[in-house]
């Protein structure tokens, strides 16, 4: 069979709040393929019914993607052509579809882009913060030793830092990026991005997390977070004063190890002497470990 007798999947952005920012092109894809494999039929289903379509569906997440992927590619193999489309957004950013793109890759079935909104985009679009370089770290860990720890990681990192974040966890995000990032470091939070109750609010680190703290309105709806990243001073000394080498080794390791042997491993990765490293994942451990 050739390439031109098979089917394909269209990768089809959607909106994330506004309606009115599905493209003509996205509505005649979801159209004219013959189904749609959707994050969530019911969610999609609405957004079919506001443009007037009906088009069968199935539902592709991420607790079903691997059992679906073989039936997807017999589809398309079969000249179905297959649209995937997320709750919102692009597929695969943040959302389920890596898994069948991958698959149709290594089938040979053609895999088309259909772009639109992207939430990370819209934010950095209007955060004010540098976008010729970007780093985008989808959603933070949800355990506050585990997300301190990966940002840790990050916090000699130069490119503008992007976030995904739950409402309910904005709040210490943004106090643990301030305590980890410093608090002078700007930062911007994007709400509700294309909705009735879009707000953008930029400030220092510390700055957000006292609004954070004050307006209930700051911690409700889809959020995005987007940091400026490091100067070349802070690269230089490391973003605390401590030496960004060693905080970067020590990080993971505490995660996995006894103290004791992780300092004496990290020591040796980050050439430091091994007194240096043990008073170092002391101030770490008792700053993160206990939360």
């Amino acid at each position: 069979m050739t390439n031109a007798a098979r089917g394909r999947l269209y990768v089809v952005a959607t909106p994330i709040g506004n309606l009115g920012d599905l493209s003509a092109r996205a509505r005649d894809t979801l159209d004219s393929c013959s189904l749609i494999a959707a994050e969530d039929t019911r969610r999609t289903g609405t957004l079919l019914n506001a443009f007037g379509l009906a088009k069968p569906m199935l539902s592709l997440h991420e607790h079903n993607e691997g059992q679906r992927v073989a039936e997807l590619i017999e589809k398309m193999r079969g000249g179905a052509s297959i649209a995937l489309v997320s709750d919102a957004g692009t597929p695969g950013i943040s959302d389920p579809g890596f898994g069948l793109v991958r698959a149709c890759a290594a089938a040979g079935v053609d895999v088309v882009a259909i772009p639109g909104p992207c939430a990370l985009i819209a934010a950095l679009s209007i955060a004010g913060l540098p976008t010729d370089r970007f780093c985008f770290e989808g959603f933070l860990p949800a355990r506050r030793a585990a997300r301190c720890a990966r940002l840790e990681a990050l916090a000699l990192e130069t490119r503008t830092l992007v976030f995904y974040e739950s409402p309910h966890r904005v709040r210490e995000a943004l106090e643990d990026c301030s305590q980890t990032f410093g608090a002078e470091r700007q930062a911007a939070v994007a709400r509700e991005l294309t909705k009735l109750h879009e707000t953008l609010y930029r400030g220092r680190l510390s700055e957000l997390v006292s609004r954070a703290s004050a307006g209930p309105d700051f911690v409700r709806g889809e959020i995005v977070l987007v940091i400026a990243g490091a100067s070349p001073a802070a690269q230089e000394t490391g973003a605390d004063g401590h030496g960004g080498a060693l905080d970067r080794v020590l990080a993971p390791l505490l995660e996995e190890l006894p103290l004791k042997q992780a300092a004496h491993l990290a020591a040796r990765i980050a050439s430091v002497r091994d007194n240096e490293a043990y008073k170092r994942a002391l101030e770490l451990k008792q700053a993160y470990g206990a939360r």
